[in-house]
């Protein structure tokens, strides 16, 4: 079973007892959070698909996890005229540790 969910205009695969990370949810750890814009459910013969969203699906899940992800280097370089300029940027993230798949 797999689900399709919406979480901050990103759409993720989850299924029950995996892991994703998202984007920074303003939740402490270990507290549970409920998705409620779920696109589509999949399970072993059916398959159920959202018009946008399926209407009283919820997945649920704990947070696991809060921290910052890698960091990544932008650099910006004008040619003959020695203006180079580095930056970087480090993208916060949760972890949730996704529990369960409700359709209904």
């Amino acid at each position: 079973m797999f689900a399709i969910i919406e979480i901050g205009g990103k759409q993720y695969t989850v299924s029950p007892d995996a892991s994703v990370k998202i984007e920074k949810l303003a939740s402490d750890k270990g507290e549970s959070v409920i998705f409620d814009k779920v696109l589509l459910i999949a399970d072993a013969d059916n398959i159920t698909v959202g018009k946008p969203y399926i209407i009283g699906a919820k997945v649920t899940g704990k947070i696991s996890e809060q921290g910052k992800d890698k960091k990544i280097r932008v650099f910006k370089y004008k040619a003959k005229s020695k203006y180079r300029r580095t930056s970087g940027h480090r993208q916060l993230y949760t972890a949730v540790n996704i529990a369960e798949i409700a359709a209904k």
